[in-house]
């Protein structure tokens, strides 16, 4: 591990180029140009939130996954905003400086409560969500405008969602939580601010670019609002022209509504943890680029497992490459988001074709520009099983479910069985006839070939089967040719999953 701080692109080139996995902060830049230099990078992480210095598409277009820490300094920034509402509300700052200049004027800083105002929430989600529970405490009437929030949600955090003329028109205290987008940039503006009480205040602790800082600057100083306190702006360190330096009745702070010393533990540790899984195979759990995991209360990564090693099964089964991939989503697999599902299975049949690098970040754009088609289906009711995933290529169906919480193939073209992700399979299609079974276990062992598990699925007896042989060993070639040569074998393949 090498830690290097105030590199320039030059150094950063150099420090790059035999690094498997990267972390940054704000002020580093991850270009393409840095993206290009790095061949072997696996991981970029950012101890933080936004992820605004790393090129995101790059990174996709590479395979190289955009981690962060959307969760370790939500509390940090909760606290923030609700330690601006009550510095604006009590005159903290302006108290502070009559008191350090020799004054004693109380009269001069008549405050107000929070208790009994209504709070005015625009995105209740992370951060939002936690500033509505403490507003709680301090007996406030929640209010929230939130495009993607559901009433059920909003409710269980002690809010109501309203649009977000009525919440403008009603809030005393607006706390802005909202990612920046095309609609969010600029949301605040001169129409917005002339909803407002001229009683309210305004608190930014989310995306500069969402307030206007000239129309706010204006309502302040024609008393059209009450008060403003920003933490962040859309250009950062604040310009010495900004008219919001000059704005009366405003608190303005740094970008720190993240920066405590617990945050900076928390944003640090999921960023590690996350770079190690990535770096061992595993999916991470906060990528900005690639689909999230189911929750392990729902199977989490096992899902993932099985869908890439059912692609990875169907492609080795497979004679030439695959045009088309069918996905059937069965029973409760239907409550998941089949994104990641998706991804995975598609990560496993490519990467039996592929020589770049395929994984979840970039495995559905690979199979755009290759024109694998893809289709999904749903059904209520599988078969044996509470949920069975299902994938189809070519003339190749295979099977698979969570089976006491592990991944395990439970069919394969039509044949049910039971077989896990990992190991070396050997796999025949034949007559079932007495005898076949022993032979072909017998070359096997005259080739040093340890069998670790058998499983034989037939339609009835002495008719169409299928073996399976999970070995510790692969199969040389020759052994393979001389048990497809063995009367009543109809077809022998071998597959490598997981090893």
């Amino acid at each position: 591990m090498r830690v290097a701080t105030g590199l320039s692109e030059a150094d950063l080139l150099k420090q790059v180029a035999d690094s498997d996995g990267l972390v940054v902060r704000s002020e580093t830049k991850v270009t393409a140009k840095v993206l290009d230099a790095a061949k072997k990078l696996m991981v970029v992480g950012r101890a933080g939130v936004g992820v605004d210095n790393i090129d995101v598409p790059a990174a996709t277009a590479r395979g190289v996954y955009v981690v962060n820490a959307p969760f370790g300094n939500v509390w940090a920034a909760a606290e923030h905003a609700l330690t601006l509402s009550l510095a604006l509300l009590r005159k903290v700052v302006d108290a502070d400086q009559s008191v350090r200049a020799g004054k004693w004027t109380r009269s001069a800083f008549m405050g107000r409560e929070l208790r009994g105002k209504t709070l005015g929430l625009i995105g209740i989600g992370r951060v939002g969500g936690l500033v509505a529970r403490r507003a709680a405490a301090f007996e406030m009437h929640v209010i929230a405008h939130d495009p993607y929030a559901t009433e059920a949600g909003a409710r269980a955090l002690g809010a109501r969602l309203v649009e977000l003329d009525e919440l403008l028109r009603d809030a005393d205290v607006i706390s802005l939580h909202t990612p920046l987008t095309e609609k969010t940039r600029g949301m605040i503006n001169a129409t917005t601010l002339a909803l407002m009480k001229p009683t309210a205040i305004l608190v930014n602790c989310s995306r500069g670019e969402v307030v206007d800082p000239a129309a706010l600057a204006s309502a302040l100083e024609k008393n059209e609002l009450a008060g403003a306190a920003l933490d962040v702006f859309a250009t950062e360190p604040l310009p010495a022209d900004s008219p919001l330096r000059s704005a009366p009745r405003t608190i303005l702070t740094p970008h720190i509504a993240g920066s405590t010393v617990e945050a900076q533990t928390n944003v640090s540790v999921d960023v590690a943890r996350q770079i190690i899984d990535v770096l061992q195979g595993r999916p991470a759990r906060d990528a900005v680029n690639a689909p999230r995991p189911p929750s392990e209360e729902a199977g989490g990564t096992a899902w993932l497992r099985l869908a890439e090693g059912l692609g990875s099964l169907a492609a080795q089964l497979l004679e030439g490459r695959p045009s088309s991939l069918e996905l059937v989503y069965q029973g409760t697999l239907l409550e998941l988001d089949p994104e990641p599902l998706r991804a995975a299975g598609v990560k496993g049949l490519l990467e039996q074709f592929s020589e770049q690098r395929v994984n979840l970040v970039n495995a559905l754009a690979l199979a755009k520009d290759r024109g694998l088609a893809i289709a999904e289906r749903q059904e209520l009711e599988p078969a044996r099983y509470t949920s069975l995933l299902t994938l189809r290529v070519g003339g190749t169906e295979v099977a698979g479910s969570l089976v006491q919480g592990e991944p395990r193939i439970v069919r394969i073209d039509g044949f049910w069985v039971d077989v896990p992700i990992e190991g070396h399979l050997l796999l025949t299609k034949h007559t079932d006839k007495p005898g076949l079974v022993g032979r072909v276990g017998t070359v096997l062992g005259e080739n040093d070939v340890n069998i670790s598990s058998m499983q034989v699925g037939r339609r009835n007896p002495r008719g169409e089967a299928l073996m399976i042989l999970t070995l510790d060993d692969p199969v040389p070639d020759a052994v393979r040719e001389r048990i497809g040569h063995y009367a009543d074998i109809v077809e022998v393949r071998t597959a490598r999953l997981g090893v």
